[in-house]
């Protein structure tokens, strides 16, 4: 769909408008809010944040994703989409408030971290309750091209909102103030969606039928998230090429969130490197790892049809593991940013395995159940296994270098990835 076909559609249909400007807002303030969070607990120098803390920002980020987003989707078929839409972005323009106003009064880390838990985790309703109603205001011959022309743009505006946090906080400095004036301008994102939001006439987002307060809505909910997740482990264990991609994804979601934890604490220091520290230097690692994801995209097409998937995802661990060993355990920002590069490569590769393993290998009933157990799963693998280097390198650690603890955890992250090429190897010979 070209851009001048989506404007067109975009005027031709009022509501798409509306919905398509709830979502670029939201996404352009949730990336200025997180990049914000980010600045505020990973790298503030008035406040030498340990790794628990550091963790623990993480979790805000992530959790929500995880846990409210299944629950969200569910809970977005029974309750009125126009009022999940409009009250979630009410509620949090006023925590963002409230979070810039503890933020510039350098309030406990604490109530902040609450603070964010609560509104990361009303972006997911937000951006949920936009997807579930796009069917309402668009035709259904145009969901497919439109949803993915939204999602490639939005991932702009999410990065655009990531940059401007980046640009306020230089302006202001890298201190409670400076966090505190980004979070606040990240409160424009919701302002725009509430007074889109309030444009549709109540109950004209769906659902079809609404469930009366009466009803055991949110138990029924949280019994059909647990089914489904259930239904879509035994259908991953169903398929041995599945249950390989899975463990190979699940085994680098944790050595990243290791290697996440120390590039954070390299970046934190101020060393003589030519490379940028502090936010900018973390976006910069962001941006080498998106590279090698890239690279692993042009290359996996080329591979999985010579090597196949079970291969292709031995290959990728091995790699990862000499990488690991090497490139991350010199511990410098170099190197680190070296690692980076080729661990996107190793990550997307067993990624992109995995993605074509369930899109030919599990039958559409569980296909979807099946994804939301792996976004599910992974991040929680991803906190928990940063949380856990954190309490391995020290809790009032914040600098690592000549920190033995440091290369203990580096190197407990290589021995996870051989001992996911041993797990993969052993599920081969089940499928044989």
């Amino acid at each position: 769909m070209s851009d001048e076909t989506l404007l067109t559609r975009l005027r031709d249909s009022p509501g798409a408008g509306k919905l398509t400007a709830i979502r670029f807002a939201g996404q352009f303030g949730d990336g200025l809010f997180q990049a914000a969070l980010s600045g505020a607990i990973l790298f503030n120098p008035e406040r030498e944040s340990n790794p628990a803390a550091i963790a623990a920002g993480f979790a805000v980020l992530l959790v929500p994703y995880s846990v409210i987003g299944p629950f969200a989707g569910a809970m977005l078929d029974r309750w009125d989409r126009r009022a999940v839409v409009l009250w979630a972005n009410v509620l949090r323009m006023v925590l963002i408030a409230v979070t810039a106003a503890l933020l510039c009064a350098g309030g406990g880390e604490t109530p902040l971290l609450l603070l964010a838990l609560t509104t990361v985790g009303l972006s997911r309703f937000v951006l949920a309750g936009v997807s579930a109603s796009l069917p309402h205001v668009v035709r259904t011959e145009w969901l497919v091209p439109m949803n993915s022309l939204l999602a490639t743009i939005g991932s702009g505006f999410a990065a655009a909102g990531a940059g401007a946090a980046v640009g306020i906080i230089g302006y202001f400095g890298a201190g409670d103030f400076g966090s505190g004036m980004a979070v606040a301008a990240s409160a424009s994102g919701s302002i725009i969606g509430t007074l889109a939001a309030a444009r549709f006439a109540r109950r004209s987002l769906g659902p079809a039928t609404l469930i009366e307060s009466s009803d055991r809505g949110a138990l029924d909910a949280v019994v059909d998230i647990a089914a489904g997740l259930k239904s879509g482990a035994v259908a991953v264990w169903k398929s041995p090429t599945v249950t390989a991609a899975m463990a190979g994804i699940g085994v680098h979601r944790i050595v990243f969130g290791v290697d996440t934890l120390i590039m954070v604490l390299i970046l934190r220091e101020t060393t003589s490197s030519s490379l940028p520290g502090g936010l900018a230097g973390f976006g910069i690692a962001v941006g080498a790892t998106a590279a090698g994801m890239l690279i692993a995209a042009v290359l996996t097409p080329f591979l999985l049809p010579r090597l196949g998937r079970v291969r292709s995802i031995v290959g990728a661990l091995a790699l990862a593991a000499v990488v690991q060993v090497t490139f991350i355990a010199a511990l410098t920002q170099t190197s680190l940013l070296l690692g980076a590069f080729l661990l996107g490569i190793a990550g997307q590769t067993i990624k992109l395995t995995g993605d074509a393993s369930m899109q030919t290998e599990i039958d559409d009933d569980h296909r979807g159940r099946v994804f939301a157990l792996q976004d599910t799963v992974f991040n929680i693998f991803f906190v928990g296994a940063l949380a856990a280097a954190a309490f391995a390198v020290g809790p009032a650690t914040t600098n690592l270098v000549g920190e033995t603890s440091a290369h203990v955890v580096v190197f407990a992250g290589g021995f996870v990835y051989v001992l996911g090429l041993v797990l993969v190897s052993m599920n081969a010979r089940r499928a044989r």
